[in-house]
């Protein structure tokens, strides 16, 4: 029996779960293979972008994914000091949602699976692993072999496979690794009752640390010199909590709550990219393209833009019949500049701001310079905001939209 399967995504973060729901929207019919069986992972992104929920607004979706649980950041502020400095502003953005959604990624994932099941193509796999390519007598991809040793063929495979991707290793793309100087602790503390606002990170000589506001507890994104971690950890639990209560001294005692250092999850931090996203039946998008610093948080933001390219450029053709092959050099063209661009600014604030920071042992008596300025200025806080919330080549949705599946 012919395959007549359009598309096979490998990964189920929000890359390959944006370009399911797209492409099924489109008419096509769509696998999207997740290895895990849910995606209940802790120390993944919360941040939804003003680009990601702008996009859910032109789908008319934008009301049901804010009924979820969630909290809004519009401001941003930076302690240092001894001081709260104000650092960035979404509210001027010209978008439906002016600020960023604090989700658990979870929450997105299930919400975009549960709106793409409404269309007849649309197939989420759990459990199910992409562990090799397969291929056509020509050499074209023509589908995946999974960890059980199935083989999904498809007329198109769409790697979104994260950071780590086996796809794009697989199809011998080539990656330009471009450097960051730190890794980062993520942990979870209880808030205790009354403490809040819109400080959302604090700096000291030589550290520095997110906090991400889940409404009962902060998910926290502890910065260190890239390489020590096995130093921070050698020096023990006691002198980490310690550092923790310096850092914040406001959360007091919510430090303790960090009991053993299986409480605490290592990111190695990666900034790179690849030179070509495609070959002959085969796509990457998301971090299986580049990975992104967390520095703004933009990384699911920039993965779902790819997604959104991936669906203009493609969907429309591939409905028709016509095969992907010749246009896939367009998704990368398209995005390219805007993955550059991010890419450069995170590279500068690495550069300039977070490796001479981790390096410095003198303590900072005053607030920086541009911290000075941002916070002296309200227009100027609109620059980073809109660095941060709309990123670069933003994408508006035009790939089509069949009925959904009658209830």
């Amino acid at each position: 029996m012919a395959n007549d399967r359009d598309i096979v995504i490998v990964g189920g973060g929000p890359a390959g779960m944006m370009a399911g729901l797209l492409f099924a929207r489109a008419g096509l019919k769509v696998a999207v293979l997740e290895k895990h069986a849910d995606f209940l992972r802790d120390f993944r992104g919360d941040t939804v972008h003003p680009s990601t929920l702008e996009l859910f607004h032109q789908m008319d979706m934008l009301d049901d994914l804010l009924a979820l649980p969630h909290s809004r950041l519009d401001q941003a502020s930076i302690h240092i000091a001894g001081r709260q400095m104000k650092a960035l502003d979404f509210r001027h953005l010209p978008v439906a949602a002016p600020y960023i959604a604090m989700m658990p990624q979870w929450d997105l994932l299930n919400f975009i699976a549960t709106k793409a099941k409404q269309y007849s193509g649309f197939d989420l796999r759990m459990k199910t692993e992409a562990v090799d390519l397969c291929y056509d007598k020509s050499g074209r991809v023509s589908g995946i072999v999974t960890k059980t040793g199935d083989v999904l063929d498809a007329k198109l495979v769409i790697a979104a496979d994260g950071r780590r991707s086996v796809l794009r290793g697989k199809a011998e793309l080539p990656l330009r690794n471009i450097g960051a100087p730190m890794d980062i602790f993520w942990f979870r503390v209880d808030k205790p009752t009354g403490f809040g606002g819109d400080v959302f990170g604090t700096i000291q000589a030589g550290r520095f640390m997110v906090m991400i506001d889940r409404e009962d507890y902060y998910q926290c994104a502890y910065v260190f010199n890239k390489g020590q971690a096995d130093q921070v950890k050698s020096a023990g639990l006691d002198a980490f909590r310690a550092g923790l209560r310096s850092l914040v001294p406001d959360l007091g005692d919510a430090f303790e709550q960090i009991a053993s250092w299986d409480q605490v999850k290592m990111l190695e931090v990666a900034l790179d990219r690849l030179d070509c996203w495609h070959r002959s039946g085969l796509l990457a998008i998301g971090d299986a393209a580049h990975a992104m610093s967390p520095i703004g948080g933009v990384g699911i933001n920039v993965a779902i833009q790819d997604a959104v390219t991936a669906a203009n450029i493609l969907a429309s053709p591939m409905a028709r019949g016509e095969g992907a092959d010749p246009l896939l050099a367009q998704v990368y063209a398209r995005r390219i500049k805007a993955v550059q661009r991010m890419q450069a600014f995170q590279k500068i604030a690495q550069d300039r701001v977070i490796a001479p920071l981790l390096r410095r042992t003198k303590p900072i008596e005053k607030p920086f310079f541009m911290l000075r300025l941002f916070n002296r200025f309200a227009l100027l806080r609109r620059i980073p905001g809109r660095i941060i919330g709309l990123g670069f080549g933003r994408e508006k949705i035009q790939s089509p939209e069949v009925p959904v599946n009658p209830l």
